[in-house]
């Protein structure tokens, strides 16, 4: 187990180091550089920015160093929790990134377990109601998730709710609660707000893994064991629960580290679209604006997230499939 853990540990802080560096190289690459974009935002409000200025401003910033130095300085901070300052936003990084991950967090996390809690029992319900009226239903229903794309989704359920309900569903909070301070039913009103974007994030991936899930205990209930168990005087729930379902989640927990990539790959788009406070607009404003630090902490974070999704589902493996050792 300890040495599991530790072989472990150690591919995780490889994987960040690779990708902080990927990441930086990438924002780096982009042409110009956030003086400029400066200087241009002042120039259109009539300022007058000359490229004595500009060079000025990037010694200041630092950015007229070699980008191997700008990103060793980064990551000499950031092992501390340092992850430098905003320029954009004129803050620290830590905290204008700490004031949007918890909403973050409790979006991606909810449409987790909506996904799974959805896809599970709908996909045994198909799996053992093969062919039936159910299975074609939810068939149908699936191929529809896999198809729409979310920003579209998230464009209809607005339209639809303006339209025919008169209630905006964007943002997490009613204008009400939204400077209010937290209490219970500040808390209703941010869970009221939820349902649309954590459906609207989890129907492609609920789709999905709703068809892995029939397929694997379809597979399973076709092998020989099963009928050995039948043979023995189970029931037919128990024989279900006991056998197949626990042997065809094995490839449904395996999804989880990458199940929550998707959901973070997909929350840019989705917060710009639904107007949500989170970290996703977050970032692609930093993308655009070459906010190189506030970029490079996002992506290190999402990433550290989706390396312990994959960590997590190693360990559900294990505890679901005696089978499978640590070592």
């Amino acid at each position: 187990m300890i040495r599991f853990l530790s072989r472990r540990l150690a591919y995780m802080a490889l994987t960040l180091l690779l990708v902080s560096l990927v990441s930086f190289v990438i924002i780096q690459a982009a042409p110009g550089d956030y003086a400029e974009i400066f200087a241009a935002q002042k120039a259109a409000t009539g300022a007058i920015i000359t490229l004595a200025d500009i060079e000025a401003m990037r010694i200041e910033l630092g950015l007229d160093q070699p980008w191997y130095v700008q990103y060793g300085r980064w990551l000499a901070g950031a092992l501390h929790g340092d992850f430098g300052y905003s320029w954009a936003w004129r803050r620290p990084v830590g905290e204008v990134i700490a004031e949007r991950m918890p909403l973050t967090l409790t979006i991606a996390f909810a449409t987790l377990i909506f996904m799974y809690a959805v896809s599970i029992p709908v996909g045994i319900y198909s799996a053992v109601r093969r062919y039936s009226f159910g299975d074609y239903a939810f068939s149908i229903a699936g191929y529809l998730g896999l198809a729409i794309p979310n920003f579209l989704l998230a464009l209809v359920l607005l339209y639809i709710s303006q339209q025919y309900f008169h209630q905006s569903v964007g943002g997490l909070f009613s204008p009400g609660y939204e400077n209010a301070a937290w209490s219970w039913a500040k808390v209703q009103d941010l869970l009221a707000h939820l349902i649309v974007p954590v459906v609207v994030l989890g129907t492609s991936g609920t789709a999905f893994l709703t068809r892995a899930m029939r397929a694997a205990v379809l597979d399973e209930l076709n092998k020989m064991y099963v009928l050995s168990a039948r043979a023995s005087g189970l029931s037919p729930m128990q024989l279900l629960l006991r056998y197949p379902v626990r042997m065809a989640l094995n490839p449904i927990a395996s999804t989880l580290g990458w199940r929550l990539t998707y959901v973070i790959s997909g929350a840019p788009i989705v917060g710009y679209v639904l107007a949500l406070p989170d970290t996703g607009p977050l970032f692609l404003n930093a993308l655009l604006n070459q906010d190189m630090l506030l970029a490079g902490a996002l992506i290190f974070i999402f990433c550290a997230l989706t390396i312990i999704g994959t960590f997590v589902s190693d360990l559900l493996l294990v505890l679901l499939d005696p089978r499978i050792r640590l070592e």
